[in-house]
């Protein structure tokens, strides 16, 4: 027999064996960090080739990796990843919405309308009740969308696939019945911020540092209330330093993305004419260099000696995504609907025979997705300031893609709320690099099938490696 000493072994299975100990000790999903590390290498690839085109002031010499470029995504991405929290729920449930994109344009168009041709005559152009009637119009009526689509699915025995198929098209049909192809806008002016949409459409550099503390402050609560459940129910817990490895790297990716936020500039022309709007005094002879000086951190409008700048910090619609993040992912786990939807997807036979009423959990589903995508629409339409009966064409599609790409189970019973946001992250990464190198839409198209097919067939292997 030959005895191997510990200081024999190969450098690869030592440093296997850590790397095995780091993420069984922080409970890290491997793959949560596969999609992490895509994502990064997205983002390099697409600055580097970039910076071959056409070098700029990038972190790697491209026009990828910028403030202005990541914030811009950041808010792209919003949109998507508002409905792919919904879309878990019921993907993990073994439903299914395809109709999610004709429901966008038609509450958009519906909200526009309403906007434009009623509240604005009655109420006057820009009153200040105008975007609360429209906001709380179009959830009203996500919801009720929802619901005929789970009232159909749950107690008229139709499959899921069929009545959001269905609704696709017959939704499609309502959006151009509304305005007839036309397009509606401009929306209200405090309607339009909540697309992102105006240099006042975002909380400047001051707010969103406190958010950034407040946040790390509310990591820390979790992680210590963490091991205060699994020590009341005497479940293992985790080592002191994976608790400090997971707050630390929690506040390098919150402090990093505000950090990258706040130095983003408005253009100068629209500095220009905010600071015109509201009396700002701009120094003579500098407004051919607005925004183009280094100035005094910490506050949102400041006075340089070359000019004004305006720096932006989140916009409304990333905070707007952020915040539904956070509560879904609050139902999905800690409530009992989000458990009950877990455990249907998991054995529907045995939920029911437990006593949950499953027909009456998938109306609700559908309602709570409806309602996803009418702030869905809320936000695409407030950043578009207009609505067009093509407002959510193939939404479904991307949204889909991102929750499997997330690490969502067709199968159903396993999805994240936020593996879907990455994976909507992901998505969104790919379009904006690819039409950031002016690729054709056609190419487009076929890297995000090929990239859908992909992440179920990783899915699929990741399964049976499980087993």
């Amino acid at each position: 027999m030959t005895i191997i000493s510990g200081s024999d072994e190969s450098p690869a299975l030592v440093e296997e064996g850590a790397l095995k100990r780091f993420l069984r000790a922080t409970e890290i999903d491997t793959r949560t960090l596969g999609m992490i590390a895509a994502i990064l290498v997205i983002w390099a690839g697409f600055d580097i080739y970039s910076g071959m085109l056409r070098p700029n002031e990038g972190l790697f010499g491209g026009s990828f990796l910028t403030p202005r470029n990541l914030w811009t995504l950041l808010v792209q991405t919003s949109s998507i990843a508002v409905m792919s929290t919904g879309m878990v729920l019921l993907i993990v449930m073994r439903q299914l919405d395809l109709s999610v994109g004709s429901m966008l344009s038609t509450i958009a168009v519906a909200m526009g309308v309403l906007q434009v041709h009623q509240l604005g005559p009655l109420l006057g152009v820009g009153h200040g009740a105008i975007w609360i009637i429209a906001v709380l119009f179009g959830v009203v009526l996500g919801a009720l969308m929802g619901c005929l689509n789970g009232v159909l699915t749950a107690y008229a025995g139709i499959p899921a696939f069929i009545v959001t198929l269905g609704g696709l098209i017959a939704y499609s049909g309502v959006a151009w019945a509304l305005i007839r192809g036309e397009t509606v806008a401009p929306m209200d002016k405090t309607f339009k911020l909540l697309g992102g949409n105006g240099p006042l459409a975002s909380i400047g550099p001051t707010w969103s540092w406190a958010l950034a503390f407040l946040a790390l402050a509310m990591l820390a609560l979790a992680l210590i209330n963490g091991r205060r459940q699994r020590r009341r129910v005497k479940f293992p817990q985790r080592p002191i330093w994976a608790e400090m490895v997971l707050a630390g790297l929690g506040a390098i990716v919150i402090f990093g993305v505000t950090a990258i936020v706040n130095s983003y500039p408005w253009a100068p022309k629209v500095i220009e004419n905010y600071a015109k709007e509201n009396g700002i005094p701009i120094p003579p002879g500098v407004e051919d260099r607005m925004g183009s000086a280094i100035c005094m951190a910490g506050e949102a409008v400041v006075r340089c000696k070359e000019g004004l700048v305006f720096y932006t910090g989140y916009a409304i619609p990333v905070l707007i995504a952020v915040a539904v993040g956070v509560l879904m992912s609050f139902i999905a786990s800690r409530t009992s609907f989000g458990r009950y939807v877990y455990a249907t997807g998991g054995n529907p036979e045995a939920a029911e025979l437990s006593g949950i009423n499953t027909r009456w959990l998938t109306v609700k589903v559908f309602m709570l997705m409806g309602a996803l995508v009418a702030v869905s629409a809320i936000i695409t339409s407030a950043r578009l300031d207009a609505a067009t009966n093509s407002l959510g064409q193939l939404n479904e599609l991307y949204v889909i893609a991102a929750v499997v790409i997330g690490g969502t189970s067709l199968a159903g019973g396993v999805g994240t709320i936020y593996g879907a946001m990455l994976g909507a992250l992901l998505m969104q990464s790919l379009q904006s690099g690819m039409t950031l190198l002016n690729f054709e839409s056609a190419y487009k198209d076929m890297v995000v099938g090929t990239v859908l097919v992909a992440a179920v067939f990783v899915d699929q292997l990741y399964r049976r490696r499980v087993k």
